[in-house]
Parts: structure tokens; sequence; C-alpha cells
């Protein structure tokens, strides 16, 4: 996968950020919480993770959304490692699953029919309105159709190999408007995980720029 420092100014502590499936640095360069370095993770085509790149951090906040919840907890499944907190947005420990990820029929569909038309749609979807969608726009991923369905494949391809992560997030947010992981699938799977509803799509532009900069209501384990 891709690991990019977004900042790094030597800070003892880092917010350490698990994108979704066709991000990159141009969807999340933001300011992150004072204090902290800032390291984003995506492209989930090659799994490897140079875990050195956490080295010499005393306090780590681990942000997962959408895929990136998944990948997080594969890479860090049986990991001792300085975790501040971990929060979960918008996806599960099983991401293609009928009752507690996105649906089989759904995800299979995406991939199978994939083409610009496609991810046009999907993007619609994920934004869930016109004002949302020109936020994405602005930060639009600098990646090609190619590439995409390339990592759409292969993440169809491990999350049906492997076993489901054994991995504890300490809180989940769920977007009640979220069209790609439907709200109802989530309460499902975070049972026994604090939850926080809110009244967001999948993407939200707002929510990520609140979320990465620390927003304390956000940041919080109950």
């Amino acid at each position: 996968m891709e690991q990019r420092f977004i900042l790094r100014e030597g800070n003892s502590s880092l917010l350490l950020f698990f994108a979704g499936w066709g991000s990159d640095e141009c969807l999340f360069t933001r300011p992150a919480a004072e204090g902290y370095d800032y390291l984003l993770c995506f492209d989930y085509r090659n799994p490897d993770f140079d875990y050195s790149q956490l080295e010499g951090y005393q306090s780590i906040r681990l942000l997962g959304w959408s895929m990136g919840v998944w990948a997080a907890s594969q890479t860090f499944s049986g990991k001792d490692l300085p975790w501040e907190m971990k929060l979960a947005v918008n996806g599960t420990l099983t991401p293609i699953h009928d009752t507690t990820g996105i649906p089989e029929a759904v995800f299979n569909g995406t991939l199978d029919t994939f083409s610009p038309a496609t991810l046009a749609k999907f993007r619609r979807r994920m934004c869930g309105g016109t004002e949302e969608v020109k936020h994405f726009l602005d930060r639009q991923p600098r990646r090609s159709v190619e590439e995409l369905y390339e990592e759409l494949k292969a993440l169809r391809q491990e999350v049906l190999r492997l076993p489901v992560p054994a991995f504890q997030w300490d809180k989940a947010i769920i977007g009640t408007e979220d069209r790609i992981f439907p709200s109802q699938n989530q309460l499902e799977a975070w049972q026994g995980t604090p939850v926080l509803s809110m009244n967001i799509p999948h993407y939200a532009d707002l929510f990520f720029t609140e979320c990465l900069k620390g927003k304390e209501q956000l940041w919080t384990k109950d």
C-alpha cells in the first residue's frame, strides 16, 4: 500500500489514517490535530505495510474509513502498538457481506461492470448530494480508472480469502445517510462496540476536515 506523510515534524504523537478505496493524498491533505504527525495510507492493491514508519511514536490515533477499516484491521491484528484511540468511520470488519457490510451482489455488480460511468455513479452515491459532490471534485483523487479497478478487484479477492480480522476498535461512527455501507448493516456489524450515529453520507468533506483536525466530540471513547 501507499504510505505518505502529510505532516512529519518530529512529534511524539501520530495520526494514522487508512483511507477508503480509490483515495490518495489529494483527497485528504488537510490540517491534522495540533501536536500530531499525519501519515496517510491508501491503495490496497498490495497489502504490505512498512511498520518502521511507526517507530518512535509514543501515541497513535488510528482512523479508518470505508475499506480502510478492514485494511487497518488486517494490518494491525495481533500487533502491540501505543494506541491512543482507534476510530472506524463508515466501514466494518466484514466489508463484503449481506448483513454486516456492502451486500455481495452490489459489490460484485460494481466490479463486474466497472467503467468511468460506473465510477461516476459510485461517487455520486458516496457523496449523497450535489453539494457534497462539488466538495469531492475539488479534491478528486488523481488515479486512473484502470488502477481503481485493479484495487477493487484485489480487495474483493483478499476480503473473501482472509479470515475476519481479530481487531478491536474503540468507537465506530455510522453515517445514517450512507448509501455504500448501509447504516443498518453497520449497526449490525458493530454490536458490542460504542457507536456514534451521525447524519452524514459515506463521504462528508466537512466531517473529515473536523475529524483530522481532532474534533473532541469524535475522539472520545464513549
